[in-house]
């Protein structure tokens, strides 16, 4: 007998009420969606989060009180199980970072939050990252851009084929331990081989392992 898939659990934190109301009227129409709480400011955000355990909370990067990237790091410390996508004005490299920094699995341009926000949950609650298709494009042309100025030969080119496969598991959202068990690898052959794909790439972190794998394409 087939069973019924667990509906995903949904906060939704934004200081507009239009936007807000919006959003949780395009979540509703969706089956499978349920939106447990709303929130105005940060605070309440990560008080709700507690109160709730969402599978998914959508987070305003600007909010009076407690602001996005701070609002998501509480709720990821006392909730590692729920995933954060950030709305936010900008598609510049320092904000996605910053968002990616504070735990974030997803980042959305307002502009463009009602076309791909339905995505970007189903995404998310899977444990993959997400981001706006504007915003992957910006960077893509952004490190294209930076590799001909500097007339440099790709990094990418010196890792290694198991490097690069275990980049893009990274990327996807895979911890060192369930990398280990998909590739039949022991955990220390793992972080041996993310380490050396972090100093080849200068990457000092997972939040810049994804943005560089966003800015290559080789996620979306």
């Amino acid at each position: 007998m087939l069973t019924k898939a667990k509906p995903i659990r949904i906060l939704l934190a934004d200081d507009h009420n239009v936007m807000r109301r919006g959003l949780r009227l395009l979540l509703e129409s969706q089956p499978g969606f349920i939106v447990v709480a709303e929130a105005a400011d940060g605070r309440v955000a990560v008080q709700q989060a507690q109160a709730t355990k969402p599978d998914v909370v959508v987070l305003d990067i600007a909010m009076p009180h407690l602001n996005g990237t701070e609002a998501a790091q509480r709720i990821i410390e006392s909730l590692p199980n729920t995933a954060v996508i950030m709305l936010s004005m900008h598609s510049d490299e320092g904000y996605v970072l910053r968002a990616l920094r504070s735990g974030a699995k997803g980042y959305l341009v307002k502009d463009s939050a009602e076309g791909d926000l339905i995505e970007a949950i189903k995404a998310v609650s899977q444990g993959k990252a997400f981001f706006s298709p504007e915003v992957s494009k910006m960077l893509v042309e952004d490190y294209v851009r930076e590799m001909k100025t500097r007339g440099v030969e790709d990094s990418y080119e010196l890792l290694t084929a198991r490097e690069r496969e275990i980049l893009h598991l990274l990327a996807e959202g895979k911890s060192n331990k369930e990398i280990a068990t998909l590739l039949q690898l022991s955990l220390f052959t793992v972080e041996t081989h993310r380490r050396n794909l972090q100093e080849k790439l200068n990457l000092h972190s997972l939040a810049e392992v994804i943005l560089y794998a966003v800015r290559k394409g080789l996620i979306s």
